[in-house]
């Protein structure tokens, strides 16, 4: 039977987030995890359902992708079939026509980590390697070291506190009325949603009681490789190693979750980053590189 392609139903993506929970392994590639699944589902569960793409043969998902975006697919392929060359040439190929409904014409870009075959088949059809990402990965079979301060779970009756902090982090710019209410509803989504369950968020405060960093971690059950994502410190409160303190928190989170291992990627040119991973023990795989097609692609 031929390799289809799919988008699932709104009650397809527990299956499907249990697939992904599967597919992760310690020493494997960090693709995409059920914890990418939980952190888009900000923009509600049918919205998730509808960035999915699946493709399957015989009732057996082999691969999944998320579109992070109309320009940007994040794969994770089934560890049995990752060297599968009719796989891989059959999701270059959809990729790669805009009628299969997976990418649009033009500029895009590919995540396929660990996915070899699929790398060198968008390489041999003209894609480039992108700017690289460092992988980092912490083992969690001792106990992690307290991190110095105040940490809290965060549910949704404070979900203002963590989400103006969130803003902070990443924005920067002036975090208005309208702007509030559109991402405390957008965490309230997630944390109703299909994934939450498998999550915490969590919320560092310095000595004077000040909300400093947040992030969010996410299990893909005992014995598998968590997922960091995200993690923030406030523009106001940079510089004093909250970032450091709350990705520790996080580690220890995901092993009282029961997680093997916490896992994380960033920019390889962000810096901060990388020397704040470091810092919590987390240790630097090689660096991966995206897949990106040109303008006229």
């Amino acid at each position: 039977m031929s390799i289809m392609l799919s988008t699932p139903s709104v009650d397809e993506l527990s299956p499907a987030a249990e697939v992904l929970k599967r597919w992760q392994y310690d020493g494997g590639p960090l693709h995409l995890h059920s914890g990418d699944l939980g952190w888009y589902s900000l923009s509600g569960a049918e919205a998730t359902a509808a960035a999915l793409r699946m493709w399957s043969r015989d009732g057996e998902v082999l691969a999944i992708g998320l579109l992070d975006g109309p320009q940007l697919l994040r794969m994770a392929i089934a560890p049995h079939w990752r060297d599968d060359e009719e796989l891989a040439h059959q999701i270059a190929a959809d990729v790669d026509e805009p009628a299969c409904g997976v990418l649009v014409r033009g500029g895009a870009t590919v995540e396929a980590r660990g996915a070899e075959p699929l790398i060198q088949v968008l390489l041999e059809r003209g894609w480039e390697r992108d700017d690289p990402w460092t992988p980092f990965h912490r083992t969690l079979s001792d106990p992690v070291e307290d991190c110095g301060l105040r940490i809290e779970t965060i549910g949704p009756d404070r979900a203002e506190e963590w989400v103006t902090v969130h803003w902070s982090a990443f924005r920067g710019s002036t975090f208005t009325d309208a702007d509030r209410r559109l991402r405390v509803g957008r965490w309230l989504a997630m944390a109703g949603g299909p994934f939450y369950g498998d999550a915490r968020s969590l919320m560092a405060f310095d000595e004077h009681d000040n909300a400093v960093a947040v992030a969010t971690v996410w299990s893909a059950g005992p014995g598998r490789p968590g997922l960091l994502e995200p993690m923030g410190v406030h523009r106001r409160h940079r510089g004093h190693g909250y970032g450091t303190a709350i990705t520790l928190a996080a580690a220890a989170a995901l092993r009282d979750m029961g997680s093997s291992s916490a896992s994380v990627c960033v920019e390889s040119s962000n810096v901060g980053a990388v020397a704040t991973y470091a810092s919590a023990g987390f240790t630097p795989s090689a660096d991966v590189a995206d897949l990106r097609r040109g303008p006229r692609g």
